[in-house]
C-alpha cells in the first residue's frame, strides 16, 4: 500500500529512441574497460554485477510494480477490501495505460552493453515478472475500480507486446535460446498467450518445451551443460529449474505435465533438481561458482517439486537450503 505508482519515466538516461516511455536497462556482467582511455567498448565480467546498473531504474521498478500489484490485486480478492484494488489499479495505470507514464510494449533497449550496442536480445529476460500483472488483472475482475477501459487498455498493451515479443528479431533469439533464457522466455509468453486466448500456442511452446528443451538441457545425471558452462554454474542450474518448474505449473491447466519425460525413465526436471540437492551450506558446490551463499536460488524449484510430487524430501530440503515460506512462493506453487 506504501509503493508510489512507478514508470519509465522515472529513469534519468534517455533511451536512444528519445523517448522515455521506452524501456532500457544496461546488460549487468559488462564492466568499463580498464585497456582504454574512455572504458570503452564495456568488457564482459561474467557473474558480476555492475553496479552502474542500478542508475537505470526501469529494471527494479518492473519487477517492484508487479510484484505489488499482484500482492495487492491477491489482498482484494481474498478480503474484498476495496482499498487493495484501488492501489493495485493506480500501479498497473501508471506503467500500462497512462498517456503520461505509460511503457512502449517493447524492450528494444534491454541490457544495453555500453559502447557495443542499444540493446540484447537477452534484455527480455528483464520482463520475466510480466504475467504477475496479469495475475493482479484477472485477481481484479470484480473490483468496482477496474473499469472496462482499464481492461481493454492493458489487454491491448499485452496483445501489442506479445506482437512485438513473438515476432521481433529479439523475441525470435531468446524463444530459441537453449539455457536459461529460452525456458524463461517460455514462461513468459505462454502466460501471455493464455490471456490473449491463444491457447493454442502456449500448449505448443509447452509441447516443445517437453519434446525438445528438456531432453536437449539436462541429462542422465541431472546436469544442465549450459548453465555449468557459467561461472555461476549453481546458481544458473537453479534459476533455469525455477523457469522450468514456473511453467510447469503455467501450462498443467492446458493439460500438459512437464515433470514426465517424453521417453519414461528419461531424465527430467526431477532429476535436474535431485542433481542439486546434496550442494547446502555445509556441502560445497564442487563446480565454479564466483558468488558464494546462493544455495537459497534452489527454493523456488523445491517449492515446485513438493507441491507436485508431495514428496517429503523435497520438504525437507526445503528447510536444510533454509527457505523462507514466503507467500508468493506458496501462491506460486497452488497450480499444482
Amino acid at each position: 500500500m506504501k509503493t508510489l505508482p512507478l514508470s519509465v519515466m522515472d529513469k534519468k538516461p534517455t533511451p536512444p529512441s528519445g523517448d522515455k516511455h521506452d524501456y532500457m536497462s544496461m546488460a549487468r556482467y559488462y564492466w568499463p574497460n580498464p585497456a582504454t582511455p574512455n572504458h570503452m567498448p564495456y568488457v564482459r565480467r561474467d557473474g558480476y554485477d555492475n553496479p552502474e546498473i542500478k542508475t537505470i531504474s526501469d529494471h527494479d521498478n518492473l519487477a517492484h510494480m508487479t510484484k505489488a500489484s499482484r500482492a495487492l490485486a491477491l489482498g482484494y480478492y481474498l478480503t474484498g477490501d476495496e482499498r487493495y484494488a484501488e492501489h493495485a489499479i493506480l500501479l498497473l495505470r501508471a506503467w500500462f495505460l497512462a498517456p503520461a507514464t505509460a511503457m512502449h510494449p517493447n524492450l528494444n533497449f534491454a541490457q544495453y552493453k555500453a559502447g557495443l550496442n542499444t540493446g540484447e536480445a537477452f534484455g527480455i529476460l528483464d520482463a520475466r515478472s510480466l504475467p504477475l500483472a496479469i495475475d493482479a488483472v484477472g485477481l481484479l475482475a470484480g473490483s468496482k475500480s477496474w473499469t472496462a477501459v482499464d481492461d481493454t487498455g492493458i489487454r491491448r498493451w499485452f496483445a501489442d507486446y506479445y506482437t512485438w515479443l513473438t515476432n521481433s528479431a529479439a523475441g525470435k533469439h531468446e524463444s530459441a535460446a537453449h539455457n536459461n533464457h529460452g525456458s524463461w522466455f517460455q514462461e513468459q509468453a505462454a502466460p501471455i498467450a493464455v490471456y490473449l486466448d491463444r491457447t493454442e500456442d502456449a500448449r505448443r511452446m509447452a509441447e516443445r518445451v517437453r519434446e525438445q528443451r528438456i531432453p536437449n538441457q539436462i541429462d542422465a545425471q541431472g546436469m544442465q551443460k549450459y548453465e555449468m558452462a557459467r561461472t555461476k554454474s549453481f546458481s544458473y542450474s537453479a534459476f533455469n529449474l525455477e523457469a522450468l518448474t514456473l511453467f510447469a505449473a503455467t501450462v498443467a491447466p492446458l493439460g500438459v505435465d512437464l515433470y514426465k519425460p517424453v521417453t519414461p525413465g528419461a531424465p527430467g526436471i526431477l532429476t535436474a533438481i535431485d542433481a542439486l540437492m546434496p550442494y547446502d551450506s555445509k556441502h560445497p558446490w564442487p563446480h565454479e561458482q564466483v558468488v558464494a551463499g546462493l544455495e537459497s536460488s534452489l527454493c523456488p524449484a523445491l517449492v515446485f517439486a513438493g507441491a507436485y510430487t508431495h514428496d517429503a524430501k523435497y520438504i525437507d530440503a526445503q528447510k536444510r537450503f533454509r527457505c523462507k515460506p514466503t507467500a508468493a512462493a506458496m501462491i506460486e506453487s497452488l497450480g499444482n
